[in-house]
């Protein structure tokens, strides 16, 4: 165990190192600084033949979706990309974020740090959030439909970096006493046998278990776009698809995530 103050340096062997068979087949790049480890990876995919992650120590220009920004600390955050090839066809990768949130919520589970999922993309403990995730695709030009999924994870959360982020969100300080290395390879693990499984299923074979992990599942909610109202309901899960289901007076009506975001109604 290392202290939180002193966290261990990552680094790309000892996380292979500790890697399950499912993902010995991808290339682990550390790097200290840089702006966005998505980005990074983007740029790459025409050249890329197999699945890559690539974490950072710090990032200076990490986003999450519909473009907000990403704000972490050295050493007190977890800040990685992955790049994956998959078969596709387009329209089945709708379900992949709340599948990778699926991926994440298992592993934090199994390490001792029970977490819930919030529709679309955020991992939830105590209430606020964990982890969020970030899944872009892009089409190369020979034809491969690749994802980069992105997660940014707070292991610690000093109160001006709480303060700089603008509202309350959740850490991990159990974790953040682990070697990082051995939580890296137990996320990136997990996340490749569940990208793998992904690929030949679609996400109907992740909806139990996501609603399993639903947070606010029952509670009145509303979902926004652009701060305004367009749906107001109670959360009943999500449907094989990875729409999000909602009970209103005119009946259960299914959400595309799109850009929209959920919010408890009180």
């Amino acid at each position: 165990m290392n202290h939180p103050e002193s966290p261990n340096m990552l680094a790309a062997a000892a996380i292979r190192a500790q890697c399950a068979a499912s993902a010995s087949h991808v290339a682990v790049e550390v790097v200290e600084e840089t702006g966005s480890t998505n980005a990074d990876l983007l740029a790459r995919l025409p050249q890329l033949s197999s699945p890559v992650l690539r974490i950072a120590e710090r990032q200076t220009a990490g986003r999450g979706r519909a473009g907000r920004s990403w704000l972490s600390e050295p050493g007190k955050s977890l800040t990685f990309s992955l790049a994956w090839r998959f078969q596709g066809p387009l329209h089945r990768m709708a379900g992949l974020p709340l599948a990778v949130g699926v991926a994440i919520a298992e592993t934090l589970a199994g390490l001792g740090v029970p977490v819930q999922l919030k529709w679309p993309n955020d991992v939830m403990k105590d209430g606020a959030k964990l982890a969020g995730i970030l899944v872009e695709t892009q089409a190369t030009p020979d034809g491969s439909l690749w994802a980069v999924i992105g997660c940014g994870m707070n292991l610690l959360m000093p109160d001006e970096l709480e303060a700089a982020i603008g509202r309350t969100v959740s850490s991990a300080p159990w974790l953040a006493q682990m070697d990082r290395n051995t939580l890296v390879a137990a996320l990136l693990s997990r996340l490749a046998a569940v990208l793998e499984e992904f690929d030949h299923t679609g996400f109907a074979a992740f909806a139990e278990r996501w609603n399993a992990l639903q947070a606010w599942r029952g509670e009145a909610v509303n979902i926004l776009d652009n701060g305004q109202v367009l749906l107001q309901g109670l959360a009943a899960g999500v449907d094989d698809q990875g729409r999000l289901l909602l009970d209103t007076p005119s009946g259960r009506m299914p959400v595309l995530s799109g850009d929209v975001s959920l919010r408890l109604a009180s």
